[in-house]
């Protein structure tokens, strides 16, 4: 069984690159990378063959984990076909992805933080116009996102992550 997980944002350099990133340190440390497979795109096409913005590499390098080789795409139905979870950083993308997918997707589609549990907003701001500071905050709320989301996934799927 592979589960696939998709993370989406606009531009694909600040957000859903930290999201994979910080995904795929989760699965790492849980032994599931056989298990579940992660990637990033964004829904807006001006980023495509980019790396992520530095901001959103040195916040995720002071966590532990190296975002600096991805490289920005834009989501297409390849995306769709293989992925079991889109998951968007905001409502603009929740509706781009939920507008483009395909009749008879049968993944899920949802924001990030409906995973957790979490105070005020679902939606996870873009950072692109903020300060580094704002990156730092992101990453944190990324991380507790993200590993609402593989309790989630390891919950209705009945996996067991080690306990490393």
């Amino acid at each position: 069984m592979s589960i696939h997980v998709v993370f989406v944002c606009l531009g694909n350099i600040c957000r859903s690159p930290a999201a994979q990133g910080a995904f795929r340190s989760l699965l790492q440390k849980a032994e599931l990378n056989a298990e579940i497979t992660v990637d990033s795109c964004g829904t807006a096409a001006f980023n495509i063959g980019k790396p992520p913005d530095p901001r959103s590499i040195d916040a995720a390098a002071r966590r532990g984990y190296n975002i600096s080789n991805q490289v920005a795409r834009q989501i297409n139905d390849d995306d769709y076909e293989r992925a079991d979870y889109v998951v968007a950083m905001d409502r603009m993308n929740l509706t781009n992805i939920n507008a483009w997918a395909p009749a008879g997707y049968s993944g899920e589609l949802k924001l990030l933080l409906e995973y957790c549990q979490h105070a005020g907003n679902s939606q996870i701001p873009d950072p692109y116009y903020s300060d580094d500071k704002v990156f730092d905050d992101l990453i944190l709320q990324i991380e507790t996102a993200t590993q609402g989301l593989l309790n989630y996934i390891c919950d209705k799927h009945e996996l067991k992550p080690s306990l490393k």
